[in-house]
C-alpha cells in the first residue's frame, strides 16, 4: 500500500513569504510551468554544455497521486520524476538537497528536494542524465509518458514456477543456460 507522500503537514494562517515555513500546493497541472521555466533554464545555463542534446524537446507530463501532483520532465540534459504538492496542500519548506525517500506503486524512489524561481521547491529523482545521444525526439516524448506509467504501475514478481530473471539467472543464460532451465 502506498503511503502518503506529505503526512506531517498541517495547515497554518497565513505565514509571511521572508519568514515562509510552508508553501501551497498547485491547484491545477504544474506541467506548462515547469516546461515554461526549464525553456528558460535551457536558453540562458545549459545550451553551451558539452552534454545538451540540442534535438531534445522539453516535455513534462503530471498527475494528481494522493494529492500531490507525480510527474515526468524531459529536457535537453535530463529524464527526472518530479513531485509537486496538489490542490489545497502545505509542504513544509526544506533544505535545497535534502534526501527523502517516497513510496510508490513502482517501489521506493529517493528524491532530492529541488527549487525552481516559478514552482519554489520540489522533489526531483533523476532516471537519466545526461540524456542518451542517439536518442530521438519522439522517443523522448514517448519516455515520458511510458515512465510517468511505470511510476504508477504495481511491481510485477513471477509466482512459484515463473521464469527466473534474476540477474545471475540471466548471466548464467549467456553460459547456454536458457531463461527457462533450472541450475543445480
Amino acid at each position: 500500500m502506498a503511503q502518503s507522500i506529505v503526512n506531517e503537514v498541517e495547515r497554518v494562517p497565513e505565514i509571511l513569504p521572508e519568514t515562509a515555513q510552508e508553501f501551497a500546493g498547485f491547484a491545477s497541472d504544474p506541467a506548462p510551468l515547469l516546461v515554461a521555466q526549464y525553456e528558460r533554464i535551457a536558453r540562458e545555463e545549459m545550451q553551451a554544455l558539452p552534454f545538451y542534446h540540442p534535438a531534445m524537446p522539453i516535455v513534462a507530463e503530471c498527475t494528481l497521486f494522493e494529492g500531490q501532483w507525480l510527474g515526468c520532465v524531459l529536457t535537453p540534459w535530463m529524464l527526472s520524476v518530479v513531485v509537486l504538492p496538489g490542490p489545497e496542500q502545505l509542504w513544509p519548506v526544506r533544505s535545497n538537497s535534502e534526501r527523502l525517500a517516497l513510496q510508490l506503486p513502482c517501489g521506493n524512489l529517493t528524491f532530492m528536494v529541488g527549487e525552481l524561481p516559478e514552482t519554489g521547491q520540489l522533489l526531483a529523482c533523476s532516471l537519466m542524465s545526461p540524456i542518451d545521444p542517439h536518442l530521438g525526439a519522439e522517443e523522448g516524448r514517448a519516455l515520458v509518458s511510458s515512465a510517468l506509467k511505470m511510476l504508477l504501475s504495481l511491481p510485477v514478481q513471477q509466482g512459484e514456477g515463473g521464469v527466473n530473471l534474476s540477474r545471475r539467472r540471466l548471466f548464467g543464460a549467456r553460459r547456454g543456460l536458457g531463461l527457462g532451465a533450472t541450475e543445480s
